[in-house]
């Protein structure tokens, strides 16, 4: 941790709200982001990451410094939303294609690359990027976790084992077992979409 951040954390264990409140400004928009990659919506999305921040108040005096603040709340962050996933399991709706989903620093575009973007390559560009996120959201929760902070959050494999609990070995397995999956769903609803494109 940065020396200001350790400072902030300090702080937030003595009931400092102030310091707390600045800490957390730190971790809102990734927060949100790896929980609306697992929910699949901004509504969910955001009373998780409400969630996690209360639990990060109740708990920081818990906090040890053994490893990194942003690993432990990370950590919190995935298990709420395995929680909270749970208890949607049979009532879980596929993501809507049509919906507006706001991409931080262009995550999923960085995989579609073209060199000539004339307003076919836009669109199938932007249809790409939908099949990418709706593939990614219908993966179990093991895999799913494992791509959205590794291919799309940018964690290294050391921070993922950590933050989910498991050895670094079991971490790389399932993100190699997750691309190929998801290269097989990719492979398959490309095949459909160049179809329907034909029609």
């Amino acid at each position: 941790m940065e020396a200001s951040e350790i400072d902030l954390v300090e702080k937030s264990q003595q009931g400092n709200i102030e310091a707390f409140e600045k800490l957390i400004s730190f971790y809102q928009k990734k927060v949100f982001n790896i929980a609306f990659r697992m929910m699949g919506n901004q509504d969910d999305a955001s009373d998780i990451a409400q969630e996690v921040f209360i639990k990060i108040y109740k708990s920081i005096g818990s906090f040890k410094k053994q490893s990194a603040f942003s690993t432990w709340v990370y950590k919190i962050t995935i298990n709420t939303c395995r929680d909270e996933l749970r208890k949607q399991k049979n009532k879980r709706n596929t993501i809507s294609l049509d919906q507006s989903i706001c991409l931080e620093d262009n995550e999923v575009e960085r995989q579609i690359q073209s060199n000539d973007p004339t307003p076919e390559l836009v669109a199938e560009k932007r249809e790409t990027g939908k099949l990418i996120k709706e593939a990614i959201f219908n993966l179990s929760d093991e895999y799913k976790e494992v791509v959205i902070l590794r291919d799309i959050q940018g964690f290294s494999y050391s921070d993922i084992a950590k933050i989910l609990n498991c050895p670094e070995g079991t971490v790389k397995s399932r993100i190699n077992r997750a691309r190929s999956m998801l290269k097989d769903i990719l492979k398959g609803k490309m095949e459909l979409w160049d179809r329907n494109s034909v029609k």
